[in-house]
């Protein structure tokens, strides 16, 4: 090959190689995703769990939706009042937030709770509930004490005490992952500030519940008649809290025949 042809080869491939770059360029600019510089932002703050109790499928969803206006600046539950404050700054927003912490509503330990069988081995709550003939409890709305709960929490803040799992609220971030764990849905979230608390999610009358638990409800109402803020209400056998009245007096703990309501520190 002469030195000419050599020359001609070499401007083509150059030739070439610019026009590829040149579309490639052209191509970059058409299909460009703009990138929004406060979604970025507001992302670095998030603690990167992606654990889904915001409701939305993980940070990255989160934070585009508080970017777009779609959430509060205060979704994340487990980057709590911190977090909301650097996003609030970032969006330009204020932030009124509540803290949220999961709770409990069963006592029934062995102590308190019969049993129709006792089971012992390697089972979920949800696979003795369905494999198990609703499992072991008398009470068809107690607590299985299988830990599936426990296991669900990345937070190491639910532990078994007696039988039955016991939020630390110090720990809890209110992801709600023990919530979903539990087939029984005896679990839910509560204002960190409240201290009252009905320690049962039994619907049924009170004779059968005392049949079978004697911390339950049986929902005689005394705690209705004696609360003077009218923050509480018996709805389908079972005493009911509204939190946004009650005042944590601790009159309705002291009245409770059965001792199901509870007060906690």
């Amino acid at each position: 090959m002469n030195t000419t042809g050599i020359i001609i080869a070499a401007a083509i491939v150059a030739l070439l190689g610019l026009l590829i770059g040149l579309l490639l360029g052209i191509i970059s600019k058409v299909f460009e995703v703009e990138v929004d510089e406060k979604e970025e932002a507001v992302r670095e703050c998030l603690p990167g769990n992606n654990c889904g109790g915001c409701g939305y499928a993980g940070c990255d969803a989160l934070a585009a939706a508080i970017a777009k206006g779609e959430a509060p600046a205060g979704a994340c539950p487990v980057g709590g009042a911190p977090v909301a404050a650097q996003i609030a700054e970032i969006m330009g927003t204020e932030v009124e937030l509540t803290r949220y912490v999961a709770y409990v509503h069963c006592n029934g330990t062995p102590e308190n709770a019969s049993s129709k069988y006792i089971y012992t081995g390697n089972m979920s709550c949800r696979e003795a509930v369905t494999l198990s003939a609703g499992g072991s409890k008398a009470c068809a709305h107690g607590c299985l004490g299988l830990g599936s709960c426990v296991s669900a929490c990345d937070f190491d803040a639910v532990h078994l005490v007696g039988g039955v799992p016991v939020v630390s609220k110090e720990d809890c971030k209110g992801c709600s992952a023990c919530i979903k764990a539990c087939p029984k849905h005896l679990i839910d979230l509560v204002p960190y500030e409240q201290h009252v608390f009905v320690r049962c999610s039994s619907h049924d009358k009170g004779k059968d519940v005392k049949a079978v638990c004697s911390v339950g409800c049986i929902g005689c109402g005394i705690c209705k008649k004696n609360c003077e803020h009218g923050a509480i209400d018996v709805i389908d056998n079972l005493a009911v809290i509204d939190y946004s009245k009650c005042t944590n007096c601790g009159t309705c703990v002291e009245k409770c025949p059965t001792k199901a309501l509870v007060m906690t520190r």
